[in-house]
């Protein structure tokens, strides 16, 4: 009953607060499985995203979030849960084919998953290659893909600050990628690689950062 409350209370709240610039909205759709995917500045990118899209969104969580003790634990994990956050273990060897799984969970059940192809977030603002599990997801679940640019979000929360800060935050929703039909004929691997080249390709148009063309491989914790 907290969850389902938190969800209806928390995301208008912190529109309230934050006061987003949100462009494109409508390229999301209302129903249906659906991948969100976005560049990743900041911890505050998990915040900021399911509060301004038009339905539940579900994101990955470290589950150290969920096992708190106290009433601080209870807090924190109401809050995650309360945005739509699901846990995994990332210490598991297996905690990638897991998240995986779960994800495919979510898209079976007709919901959005949100996912940032890079990995992990950008220290320099540069916009990393995007690793092959969001195209995975995409073509095992026949869902389409909405890019996504966020800007703003480093000045919101920057790396290794515990609390926000007044910033301007703009999010760009670009037109859905389709899969369906269009990667039949085409190897496994190629088609994960050629569909996460062009998902990411939009998600630089829409936030205007500089190529990378190279994995981030600098370990961040959210």
């Amino acid at each position: 009953m907290l969850f389902a409350a938190l969800q209806h209370v928390l995301p208008p709240v912190l529109r309230a607060v934050m006061r987003p610039t949100v462009e494109g909205l409508h390229h999301v759709p209302r129903t249906g499985p659906v991948i969100v995917a976005s560049n990743h500045l900041s911890f505050a990118d998990s915040v900021v995203l399911p509060i301004v899209v038009p339905r539940k969104l579900v994101f990955l969580a470290k589950s150290d979030y969920f096992t708190g003790s106290g009433p601080k634990g209870a807090a924190v994990r109401a809050w995650f849960e309360g945005l739509g956050m699901l846990p995994v273990d990332r210490d598991d060897s297996r905690a990638a084919i897991a998240s995986l799984d779960t994800a495919l969970g979510v898209l079976a059940r007709g919901e959005a998953f949100g996912i940032y192809p890079e990995g992990t977030r950008s220290r320099d603002g540069r916009l990393y290659r995007g690793r092959t599990g969001v195209a995975h997801l995409a073509l095992t679940a026949g869902c389409p893909v909405v890019p996504v640019g966020l800007l703003g979000t480093a000045d919101l929360q920057p790396v290794g600050s515990r609390l926000p800060r007044p910033a301007h935050v703009v999010v760009r929703f670009g037109e859905p990628i389709t899969v369906a039909g269009e990667y039949d004929d085409v190897p496994a691997g190629r088609a994960r690689r050629d569909l996460t080249d062009r998902i990411m390709a939009a998600i630089g148009e829409l936030s205007g950062q500089e190529s990378a063309g190279i994995y981030n491989d600098r370990a961040v914790s959210p």
